[in-house]
């Protein structure tokens, strides 16, 4: 017999206890095994302990009905009939029983691993989101583009080697003795005009390596490949502002999901206050000291309460959902978060250190002047198409018929070549060029300007948060008291179920605005971080 039972794993047999194991809470079980006690039996025994006694059989297994040697099992004495069975029988029992009990501990803890959600902190959340989110993935792809670009910017300064290989047949008479000179088989005969003008077709293969090389373009490739690293690095600052963006998309979620499980536990709180109430208001009612006007209201104002907690529940659906889509997770992933909704220290710089560190750090501004130095660089490559150009140019080249033979040339040159006459177009370039720095000037003193705005209201927002954190700190003490006594004085017959109703309003209220204020400075925290450029994984 198999007895679970709470935390204990017992076998037993012959009413003695054969095996014992402590494993995590379960339901109680009994199961018979063929050759052993009854259910019945293990349960009237007296000499196991009352607590351990079986009290419900789940599962029952079939017992058996004859022993190895096909005699019938029967208890005499407390024990089996056939003793040579019986031994081979708890052998093989025990055997298979001790085996099942040993694995159950650890399938009841994957259970409970499965049904509890992980844990996670705000740091974690952050680090996930750098990692998962999609934003970041397209960031770092941008960058990896970039890269590729510089490879390519530098390959004009290598030469540019080509391999080619064509067939062709023609009967054209100029072809066809060009064809046979290519192959270096032409002969006498070949002159015959009858053949120059009524040559028979013939067959070439043209295998030709050739090779050209621009020893100078006026820099325009050197200003090219200086624009492309210029563009990756502009690119690599961009993914630092992304990864800072997609940290405060993480935290605010984060700290969106503490204020709504805040909030459903404040409404908790109001309705077993409400509660509480309603059996005061009830108990008054049925004793004649208030009217039935007092419990209705009362009941009324815990429906609304019920409402506002449904509310509550959805809120914290929502936020989940919504933390999930800032890391880059399934949105419908479960956790339990670590973090708590606590305010920290107050900020202790001036505003005028946060602004002179947001424009020394802020990496889209450092990108802007990154872009600054590419159109300058335009400018410059723009101004080099009006120099002259020298290119190398080679080949070698092999013609055949049937592959049996083949007639090998090759070549040699060099290119001078410079533009006299284009029509405006080059001009145009360079005031396009000069053009496109200028917006970009003016765009970097705008983006200034917004820099010192943005970072000093911040600094602003987090300033005036702290202090409401102060003061909604002590209207929650002020409200706690207050509904103490308006409780005591309405139980004693001195205010109405409109105070008290109030007073239970203002003690929610003033607990919302707390949580509020405390996750309003979170939030202004990390603005601030991203406003002056300093935020990274390590935000906590």
């Amino acid at each position: 017999m198999l007895v679970i039972r709470q935390r204990s794993f017992i076998i037993y047999y012959n009413k003695l206890k054969l095996f014992s194991y402590q494993a995590p809470a379960l339901r109680l079980l009994a199961i018979d095994i063929p050759g052993f006690f009854s259910y019945d039996d293990l349960a009237e025994s007296e000499s196991i302990p009352m607590p351990l006694r079986p009290t419900r059989l789940t599962g029952p297994l079939p017992a058996a009905k004859h022993c190895l040697k096909g005699r019938t099992p029967t208890l005499e004495g407390g024990g089996l009939h056939c003793a040579e069975c019986l031994m081979k029988r708890l052998a093989s029992g025990i055997f298979c029983w001790v085996l099942l009990v040993m694995s159950v501990p650890a399938l009841v803890d994957a259970a409970q691993e499965q049904q509890s959600p992980a844990g996670l902190s705000l740091s974690e959340a952050v680090q996930t989101a750098v990692r998962e989110n999609a934003t970041m993935s397209a960031a770092r792809s941008r960058v990896k583009a970039s890269e590729e670009r510089i490879t390519q910017a530098r390959s004009g300064l290598f030469p540019q080697v080509y391999f080619s290989e064509s067939y062709n047949r023609t009967t054209n008479p100029m072809w066809a003795f060009g064809t046979n000179l290519n192959q270096e088989i032409i002969k006498t005969s070949d002159f015959d005009p009858v053949k120059l003008n009524d040559p028979d077709a013939i067959d070439n293969f043209a295998s030709t390596l050739s090779v050209s090389w621009s020893l100078f373009d006026g820099g325009q490739t050197w200003f090219g490949w200086r624009q492309a690293k210029l563009g990756s690095t502009a690119a690599v600052h961009m993914m630092d502002r992304t990864r800072q963006q997609v940290i405060v998309r993480a935290v605010r979620a984060y700290v969106g999901l503490l204020l709504a499980q805040e909030q459903l536990s404040v409404m908790r709180q109001a309705l077993d206050t409400a509660r509480e109430h309603l059996k005061m208001v009830r108990s008054r009612f049925e004793s004649g000291f208030v009217v039935k006007s007092d419990l209705l209201r009362t009941q009324v104002h815990i429906a609304q309460l019920e409402q506002q907690h449904l509310v509550s529940e959805s809120q914290v659906a929502i936020a989940r959902a919504e933390l999930n889509a800032a890391m880059g997770v399934p949105v419908d992933s479960l956790y339990e978060l670590t973090s708590p909704l606590e305010a920290g220290d107050a900020i202790a710089e001036p505003v005028d250190h946060w602004i002179d560190t947001a424009l020394s750090r802020r990496a889209d501004y450092k990108q802007l002047q990154y872009q600054q130095d590419i159109a300058r660089e335009e400018i410059s490559k723009a101004r080099a198409a009006h120099l002259p150009s020298v290119n190398l140019v080679g080949n070698y080249e092999m013609n055949t018929e049937d592959f049996s033979d083949r007639g090998e040339n090759y070549t040699l040159g060099a290119l001078v070549s410079i533009n006299l006459f284009s029509g405006q177009r080059l001009s145009a370039k360079t005031r396009e060029a000069r053009a496109v720095l200028l917006e970009v000037n003016a765009v970097q003193r705008e983006m200034e300007q917004g820099i010192r705005v943005e970072t000093k209201a911040a600094f602003l927002q987090t300033e005036s948060a702290w202090k409401r954190i102060q003061v909604a700190r002590s209207a929650v003490d002020q409200a706690e008291e207050a509904l103490r006594i308006v409780c005591n004085r309405y139980n004693s017959g001195l205010l109405t179920i409109i105070e008290l109703l109030d007073a239970e309003l203002a003690l929610q209220q003033t607990r919302t605005s707390h949580f509020k204020a405390i996750g309003d400075y979170k939030v202004a925290v990390v603005g601030l971080y991203l406003a002056a450029g300093t935020l990274d994984e390590n935000f906590h």
